[in-house]
């Protein structure tokens, strides 16, 4: 018997064991295994694991934070309990809908959206309300939305639904009583034993317990995972049986959790009359589901997670959801327009009330009411009459708007993936959109912040030198003249007068050792190039016919450089590493321990031991990691060759070893091996460990790798800056590196003042860091801010003007003193400073940034006065962060794997890419979706405003002025086709323009297009053109005998004659405003016009007989007889679009001689974006444009 409570942070139990005794025990939470051991003594350890597995607190169906996994389902020693834990199947559920509950969630979901709610209520009223207009003009249009975006979800299900069934019912084998059984994958449970072949996918999560291969390792590759598609080296379980039908054993291991790189657990080993031996268990024993098995014949593992608690299903939720300036618009616009008809509404409804106040008009003779109107409640009738305004005039909200938006942003998203230009054929791939919500918003640019390495430099690393105990020794092809030294192509030995042989040999020693490559053997039809993360470098070695596999490029540059020098690193095999010296022998090294790089270390060891027994630990790392470590003689001896090779813009890395006595690795091994025990706290153990062992090296040198610039990343950097965007270089690298890219990029010119903010310059001063950083920031922020002239009018950034261009450089260091002062300091006022005179420079660069710095910078800038507009662009993993902050997130298709580019809005191959995406596609795209909005809210506003006016000529009787098929039709087919067409294939301005002149991306800055002055305009526009369709018409009808039988004509004509005219003029509006004409332009607005006359005909020649009141029978015919009817139509088309063919041809030409450069005006900074230049844009109207900068 057993029971067990929970009260807050401490769990009691009260157990009885099998002689009756009772023992009640109080214990910590989370700690499982002292639970184990604890009751071991006087409860069966089998009765203790069943409670444990079984816990549940008060009712919270919280789970424990470890599991037990019995290896193949068989039974352990007495020690141990065999009681099967219930674990979920290993199917896979990626769909959101069932046949079931697709329609009912589906319409929920829906109906959130403001607009479609809106139209919802008014398709009630019309059905509850006796309404001026059948319930069909707007349950139609909602109808025609909802089924559109129904459709479109239910299609992107069924193919995840399918996606499911395929992988579900893939087979696998699975051992079962030492036999191999084919099974479904979702039949796969936790503990069985799976069989994988090469090139097969991993069908769950397991843990490795067997390899063909003879070291006992296998290599992933996780390309469906993070993207990254190096040969990653897992590692089987050690001491396992050779044949698995004779192992048994348990595991315990953490729950469930998405971090693809983190597990915890350990193996018990049960072996007759033995202890059970122990194994620690990471994620080099961890297969990934949705990995790939490489280079390896077969492996066998059991399953540790499957179904929807692999880290690949945890790893399925979406990122959380951007939203563009564009749709914040929209929404203020929407309220705008839903107070006019509000305002519409009731003005219509006093006025009706007050007009029947009147004598007589109330209840003429002709009209009398009935007795139920008579006894109607009065506020109840005037309630009643403004929701039937409200349904008269809803027209206004144009619902088909946002599947128009949605469609046009979907489809344009197209034109970005089929691009030629980013097509790029050393990786045979092009660009790749992952969320088409943002186009617009990459029009909109102000900060871009980049990564460097791999970003603007292409991570391709080539050894350059390196400096063993203060001398140089640098590769070269040719022969170059040192320190007064001859220094060739060449071993080592060649150089005369340098380190001692003691030194070299050891450094290149360390080089050999010191890292995670790995020798991938050339088969006969292999080639014999390197890999890293996918790409085949084809450089052959000379000497040995072999290639390197490495997740970094710079470790396998590293390698190459020691094998220029002598020392060939040839793999490693079963824990011994081997290399060849210079004299051709082979050194074989036990590797004992690796303490695996990480960014906040930044720094890698390896712990070996010779064949006579010495322990060395090599250490490499960057020198801000590795000089507190060692000793200060010896830093000073390198530390000028480290900041040379940094202001060349090298990339450096030092070199320290440490001799480990017995008592030294027996601690140190020790500690590791509890360390990674450890279920509770690993990663902060291991940490401590490292930190331990690291201390007290001795430096042996440094070496310097050159990572070249990207191809056009200075052009693409001074068009960034020429488009008025703020580059901000967020680097882990060195200041001195960084620096130098910067130059190289032309971030930095040589005019620019730097203001340095590091840990250098806050040092060596007698007053404390924090009151010296603050004296800085009020001396920069005085110098870049207060001192510098003031920005000229008509640019419409913050762009720096001043004669002396600034440019500010941190460390990460100092990025933490500012966002976290001292308690008695006022935060905000670091931050302000530091901000503002960021705001004011050109260009910034922020150093030794760990990734998480890297988002706080993005999000203190995204957060800043005015909320502009930020983008990311990145990498590698450490970018993700900062990618996933920013308002557009850019990842490059590069060699650090691919976690940016899934992480990512959008992916271009290379930097050079991103010039076109933002200023063509990104200006483009605004520019189209914008003139989508604007444009729609104002054929409404000409639609319904003669409706409106019409309630004053009808006694406010709430009379339709259009035919019930015109009102439900409008939006849907007589004008969503050509403004869908425009909203695709217009280009205002050529691309080529776009790209030859940067400044023109400043034209459509701060959502420039889609603020209250041209919203003004729009709606100025939509209001004129309304009344001049109503009154134009009226004065028509003056004379209503308008046929030469003298034929009168009724209100029906009088409406299609306004609706003609509407619709003529909204459509040949656009067509005036399109000024890239295509085939399909043509087709549609041609089309649209020529589909209204046939409609119009059509519907009113033919008797329709589910009809009962059929209003417009002829009456487009009889219409179109009068030649009085034909005149005022051209007529009142023509004076409608009139005032804008005025404005283009009376406003001030811009034009190539408008806005001609002079002889050596730069473009980068120009101030010279004249208010005139913006005036058009503003006001949608683009003839000008076309003879915009060339």
């Amino acid at each position: 018997m057993k029971l067990f409570f929970c009260h807050g942070y401490l769990y009691d139990f009260l157990l009885w064991n099998t002689k009756g005794d009772v023992h009640f025990h109080c214990m910590e939470k989370n700690s499982r295994v002292n639970i184990v051991e604890h009751f071991s003594s006087c409860v069966p350890r089998k009765k203790v694991i069943w409670v444990l597995n079984n816990m549940r607190c008060g009712g919270d169906e919280r789970r424990v934070d470890s599991r037990t996994i019995y290896v193949g389902h068989r039974q352990c020693p007495d020690t141990e309990a065999f009681i099967p834990s219930k674990f979920c199947d290993n199917r896979i559920v990626s769909s959101k809908y069932t046949v079931w509950n697709f329609l009912p969630k589906n319409l929920f979901e829906q109906f959130r959206r403001i607009a479609n709610f809106y139209f919802l209520i008014i398709f009630l009223v019309q059905v509850i309300v006796d309404t001026p207009t059948s319930p069909v003009t707007s349950g139609l249009p909602l109808f025609f939305v909802i089924t559109v975006t129904a459709i479109k979800q239910g299609y992107e299900d069924w193919l995840r639904h399918k996606a499911d069934y395929e992988v579900n019912k893939y087979q696998v084998t699975v051992l079962e009583d030492g036999r191999s059984v084919k099974k479904e994958s979702e039949k796969i449970k936790v503990g069985d034993v799976v069989e994988v072949v090469e090139d097969e996918t991993f069908p769950c999560d397991l843990i490795l317990l067997q390899s063909t291969r003879e070291d006992e390792t296998c290599f992933v590759t996780t390309a469906s995972l993070d993207g990254e598609s190096n040969h990653k080296t897992h590692y089987t379980v050690p001491d396992t049986e050779k044949d698995l039908q004779d192992l048994s054993a348990t595991i315990e291991c953490e729950q469930p959790q998405p971090d693809l790189y983190k597990f915890v657990g350990r193996m018990h080993i049960y072996k007759l009359e033995q202890e059970p031996a122990v194994r620690s268990l990471g994620p080099e024993n961890l297969l990934l589901k949705g990995a790939t098995l490489k280079n390896t014949k077969k492996i066998y593992g059991v399953a540790v997670y499957t179904g929807m608690e692999t880290k690949m299903a945890l790893n399925y939720q979406g990122k959380s959801q951007k939203r563009s300036a564009v749709e914040k618009s929209i929404n203020c616009f929407l309220l705008v327009y839903l107070s006019i008809l509000i305002s519409k509404a009731v003005v219509c409804t006093t006025l009706k009330y007050v007009w029947q106040s009147k004598e007589g008009q109330d209840e003429p003779w002709y009209n009398q009411k009935t007795q139920k109107e008579k006894d109607t409640y009065l506020y109840l009738k005037m309630f009643t009459d403004f929701l039937s305004f409200m349904v008269l005039f809803n027209f206004i909200i144009p619902v088909s708007m946002y599947v128009t938006v949605e469609m046009q942003k979907f489809l344009g998203s197209f034109f970005i993936t089929w691009d030629k230009d980013f097509f790029d054929s050393e990786i045979q791939e092009g660009a790749l959109v992952n969320t088409s919500d943002l186009n617009e918003e990459l029009g909109q640019v102000e900060y871009v912040f980049t990564d460097k390495t791999g970003t603007l430099t292409q991570n391709n690393m080539e050894f350059i030198e390196c400096c063993i105990d203060g001398f140089q020794y640098k590769h070269r092809d040719t022969q170059s003249e040192l320190d007064g030294f001859t220094v060739t192509d060449g071993p080592v030995n060649k150089v005369q007068q340098k380190a001692g042989q003691e030194k070299e040999e050891l450094f290149l020693r360390a080089l050999c050792l010191c890292h995670t490559v790995q020798v991938k053997e050339a088969g006969p039809e292999e080639s014999l190039g390197d890999q890293v993360d996918g790409i085949d470098g084809m450089l052959p070695q000379p000497e040995e016919e072999r290639g390197f596999i490495a997740s970094s490029p710079d470790e396998v540059a590293l390698v190459k450089g020691a094998m220029t020098y002598g020392f060939t690193f040839l793999g490693l095999e079963s824990k011994s590493m081997k290399i060849r010296n210079r004299q051709n022998d082979i050194e074989e090294y036990e590797l004992l321990h690796v303490l695996n790089f990480d960014p906040v270390r930044r720094r890698m060891s390896v712990i070996v031991q010779t064949k006579s027994g010495e322990r060395l630990l090599f250490c490499k790392g960057a020198d801000s990691s590795i000089f507190p470590r060692v000793k200060p003689e010896e830093v000073d001896r390198i530390r000028l060759h480290v900041e040379r090779n940094a202001m060349e813009g090298y990339r450096t890395l030092c070199v320290a070893y440490k001799q480990l006595s017995a008592d030294e690795y027996a601690v140190a091994d020790t500690g590791l091996r509890e360390a990674r025990l450890a279920l509770q706290d690993r990663e902060e153990k291991l940490m401590a460990m490292y930190n331990q062992v690291e201390m007290g090296m001795s430096l042996i040198g440094a070496t310097a790798v050159e990572d070249r610039l990207q191809e056009e990343a200075a052009e693409t950097m001074d068009a960034l800056q020429g488009a008025g965007m703020k580059v901000w270089v967020l680097t882990g690298d060195k200041m001195e590196t960084a620096k130098s890219t910067c130059y190289a990029c032309r971030l930095f010119q040589r005019g620019t003042e730097l203001l340095e903010l590091t840990v250098r310059t806050l040092e060596g001063r007698q007053t404390k860091r924090e009151e010296k950083l603050l004296e800085l920031l009020r001396d920069y922020h005085k110098r870049a801010v207060q001192d510098a002239l003031p920005v000229k009018a008509g640019v419409t950034r913050s762009w720096c003007t001043a004669n002396q261009e600034y440019g500010f450089i941190i460390d990460g260091a100092t990025l933490s003193l500012v966002m976290n002062p001292p308690r008695d300091a006022d935060a905000s006022l670091y931050r302000n400073l530091f901000l503002q005179t960021c705001q004011n420079c050109t260009a910034v660069l922020c150093c030794r940034m760990a990734p998480l710095q890297k988002a706080q910078i993005v999000r203190m800038v995204k957060n800043s006065k005015g909320s502009p507009i930020t983008l990311s662009i990145g990498d590698g993993a450490n970018d993700v962060s900062m990618i996933l902050e920013a308002h557009v997130g850019i990842g490059i298709k590069g060699k650090e794997g691919r976690q940016a580019v899934r992480n990512s809005d959008y992916a271009i191959p290379k930097l050079k890419h991103l010039k076109k995406l933002l200023l063509a596609h990104g200006h483009l795209y605004y520019v189209r979706i914008a003139h989508l909005v604007q444009y729609f809210f104002y054929k409404n506003l000409c639609f319904i405003l003669p409706q409106f006016l019409y309630q004053f000529f009808c006694g406010y009787s709430q009379q339709p002025l259009y035919d019930a098929a015109y009102l439900t039709m409008y939006n849907i087919c007589f004008t969503s086709m050509p403004i869908l067409a425009y909203s695709l294939l217009e280009q205002h301005i050529s691309i080529e323009i776009l790209l030859d002149n940067a400044p023109l991306y400043r034209e459509i800055a701060k959502n420039a297009m889609l603020r209250w002055r041209p919203f003004l305009y729009w709606t100025v526009l939509g209001i004129f053109q309304g009344l001049l369709f109503f009154f134009g018409v009226r004065f028509l009808f003056s004379n209503p005998a308008l046929q030469d039988n003298g034929q009168v004509f009724g209100n029906w004509s009088y409406g299609t004659i306004v609706f003609t005219i509407l619709v003529f003029t909204v459509t040949l509006k656009l067509a005036l405003d399109t000024r890239h004409w295509t085939w399909i332009n043509h087709f549609v607005i041609w089309g649209s016009l020529a589909f209204y006359v046939f409609f119009s005909f059509f519907w009113g020649g033919i008797i329709w007989p589910f009809l009962k009141q059929q209003r417009l029978y002829f009456v487009f015919a009889n219409m179109l007889s009068s030649v009085s009817v034909w005149l005022v139509i051209i007529i009142l088309i023509i004076l409608s679009l009139l005032p804008e063919i005025l404005l283009v041809v009376l406003c001030k030409p811009r034009g190539p001689h408008a806005r001609q450069k002079k002889p050596g005006q730069s473009s980068v900074g120009d101030g010279q974006s004249s208010q005139s230049s913006a005036r058009p844009l503003l006001m949608r109207t683009f003839s000008d444009e076309s003879n915009s900068i060339i």
